[in-house]
């Protein structure tokens, strides 16, 4: 087979060209993205396309055997002490271009482990038009790739997972995929985030779990990530989110009416599949609320994560610049240092995306911001 973007034949007379018993079919609004996505994982003599008006029909023979990345380097082992540097791929270029998984791995992932840096998390692999995901960065090859490269230097890998919400969208989305607004998430005021305007899971659902579940694995076991960094787990464990909540401590803040007991349940599940088939993977939950046995094993009655993600930490480092020296108060940086449940392991980071860009700027900027704009106005003049 070739491909020729240039044919046009009715679509009847193309079906009656192809062997149905060997080759899958598709057929697509014109979109050049699609095609050029199958070229990347096919080669030319795989693939026969044909149009018609707006529409595209995409043919690939199914008896030509698929190229799958193989590996070349085993994972690392697990570190006693985790260092790791986020990163958004699509963002980590100097030029002003969107970056790519193949240029991550030849120019950044060197840095990085030169900085010394033990790992990598990864933000926004999961490809959602919604506002986390700006992008496509390349093929799977080349992001199974990449994570190869880290392993050759040494370094853990780490997937920034959403399980907590999904995107609104309803085109492009799972957001009413059956027609109604409960097929995934819960129906009604209870499967709207009102403050992201994003669904929620209905994690009471078998079909939920199995989804959910089944994510989560295949990340590990087709990409060879080394753990997930899972995001926004203070909203899944409250139906309130933990939004306008003030969490003192008080165990009746963390067990009583306002607890999703469903989604407590599936992040043991999920927490127990991870370390029971990979063992040597680490799950990060982020969570601001304090939930007590976050951290402790599910066999031991706990969430299961391997460490909190400490976000009052990073939060304190932009308040500290924005107030004076002499309006630092020490004891109140030792507290946020130190609070944490009894030996529960946290990351904490310096900053974070959170901190970088949703609302707010760098810890850079905050120290050299007019002097740099001074700097660029000149420049520029």
């Amino acid at each position: 087979m070739v491909v020729d973007n240039s044919i046009s034949e009715p679509i009847n007379e193309v079906l009656e060209a192809l062997n149905l018993d060997e080759t899958l079919v598709i057929v697509v609004k014109r979109r050049d993205w699609f095609f050029k996505d199958f070229q990347h994982i096919l080669h030319d003599d795989q693939v026969w396309l044909a149009m018609k008006g707006s529409e595209e029909l995409l043919a690939f023979d199914c008896s030509l055997s698929w190229e799958k990345y193989i590996f070349k380097h085993p994972q690392p082992k697990r570190p006693n002490s985790l260092r790791i540097y986020e990163a958004h791929v699509g963002m980590s270029s100097t030029e002003p271009v969107i970056n790519t998984y193949a240029n991550f791995r030849d120019d950044v992932l060197p840095r990085i482990k030169k900085l010394g840096y033990n790992a990598v998390q990864i933000m926004a692999i999961q490809e959602h038009s919604y506002y986390a995901s700006f992008g496509r960065c390349g093929t799977p090859d080349d992001l199974k790739s990449l994570i190869d490269r880290a392993h050759e230097l040494g370094l853990l890998v780490l997937m920034d997972i959403v399980h907590s919400h999904a995107s609104n969208n309803t085109l492009d989305g799972l957001n009413m995929f059956d027609g109604t607004d409960s097929h995934y998430f819960h129906s009604g005021s209870r499967g709207h985030h009102w403050l992201w305007d994003s669904r929620l899971f209905n994690y009471g659902s078998w079909e939920v779990l199995r989804y959910l579940l089944s994510n989560a694995r295949w990340w590990l076991d087709e990409y060879k990530f080394d753990g997930f960094r899972f995001d926004g787990v203070t909203s899944m464990m409250y139906t309130h989110h933990g939004l306008q909540m003030t969490f003192t401590g008080n165990y009746n803040e963390y067990f009583g009416y306002a607890t999703d007991i469903d989604a407590v349940v599936y992040l043991m599940v999920v927490n127990d599949m991870i370390h029971g088939l990979f063992p040597e993977a680490i799950s990060i939950g982020e969570d601001v609320s304090g939930m007590p046995t976050f951290c402790i094993p599910v066999q031991d009655g706990g969430v299961g994560f391997d460490y909190r993600l400490h976000m009052a930490v990073a939060d304190k480092w932009i308040e500290l610049l924005q107030k004076k020296d002499e309006d630092w108060r020490m004891g109140d940086i030792v507290h946020t240092l130190t609070n944490r449940r009894w030996l529960e392991k946290c990351v904490s980071y310096a900053e974070s995306h959170d901190q970088a860009l949703v609302g707010d700027k760098t810890i850079a900027f905050w120290l050299m911001d007019k002097k740099r704009n001074g700097v660029v106005g000149r420049k520029e003049k």
